[in-house]
């Protein structure tokens, strides 16, 4: 497990964020502003978008995962020190919007790796995750209306995706947050484990992923995204278009070669 910081990268890659490769086909991203609850400023911004970029770009990544070095919180949303400072504006980037990141085009899927609470901008960050990996100690919600504040970074329409609609509506409209069990009862998170474990508990899932053809997995997922957008008839149609894109690759001729042959496949991707 090395660290990577890209030459002629943002400068907050490698500081503010940690970037690592793990067993060839793991992307880590880990947030590194301890003392600041890592909070969302600039720096964060710039190298998140850059990051996600170059994991989405890089044939080599399956599956990315977001996690916190820290602990104690995953991450406190925006530096409120920044806003006051009237650099809101940089918290954001135009093609991934907050922190870079909820907005950002992401087609291979990503694990949120929480430490503690994820609240605010935290609790965003981990619902522009497709699954969620928590420590038995982590809180979610959307305090915003306890400060006459808006969760514009997605929180307000994701949530009520992630939970039952009464659920999620109790959530944004009280501000109070919600217990892990609670969250793991209702599916917003996918594991529970003690804090120290959540790393190699989000690592765990992020194998069981990687190990498969990374074609199927991205087109099944880019799928199942659109699931409560979409209409039957729709999603029948966009299910044809991605079964004759998977059926007619490399990896579908690899894959039933492979189990003939009593042997671990070898994927391409394509």
């Amino acid at each position: 497990m090395t660290t990577h910081p890209a030459p002629e990268t943002p400068a907050g890659i490698g500081v503010e964020v940690l970037y690592e490769l793990v067993d060839d086909h793991i992307a880590v991203i880990t947030l590194n502003r301890p003392d600041k609850r890592n909070a969302v400023n600039g720096a964060v911004a710039r190298a998140l978008d850059h990051l996600v970029k170059q994991v989405e770009a890089d044939p080599a990544v399956r599956v990315a995962v977001l996690a916190s070095s820290s602990p104690g919180v995953f991450s406190a949303g925006a530096d409120l020190a920044e806003v006051s400072a009237g650099r809101g504006n940089e918290l954001g980037t135009r093609d991934g919007g907050f922190a870079g990141f909820v907005d950002q085009p992401k087609v291979k899927p990503w694990i949120a790796a929480v430490t503690g609470p994820a609240l605010a901008g935290g609790c965003e960050l981990a619902l522009a995750c497709d699954m969620i990996v928590a420590s038995d100690d982590s809180r979610f919600g959307l305090p915003e209306v306890k400060r006459g504040l808006f969760a514009a970074a997605g929180g307000v329409h994701r949530l009520p995706r992630a939970l039952p609609r009464a659920i999620a509506l109790e959530l944004i409209a009280t501000g109070e947050p919600m217990d892990v069990a609670r969250a793991h009862g209702f599916g917003l998170v996918n594991y529970v484990v003690p804090n120290d474990q959540v790393r190699d508990r989000a690592l765990a899932l992020a194998r069981a992923i990687a190990v498969n053809a990374p074609l199927s997995v991205r087109e099944s997922l880019k799928l199942a995204r659109l699931a409560q957008e979409l209409s039957d008839g729709e999603m029948r149609e966009r299910s044809r278009d991605a079964g004759r894109i998977v059926m007619t690759s490399e990896d579908a001729r690899e894959g039933p070669l492979a189990f003939v042959q009593k042997r671990a496949p070898v994927w391409k991707g394509r």
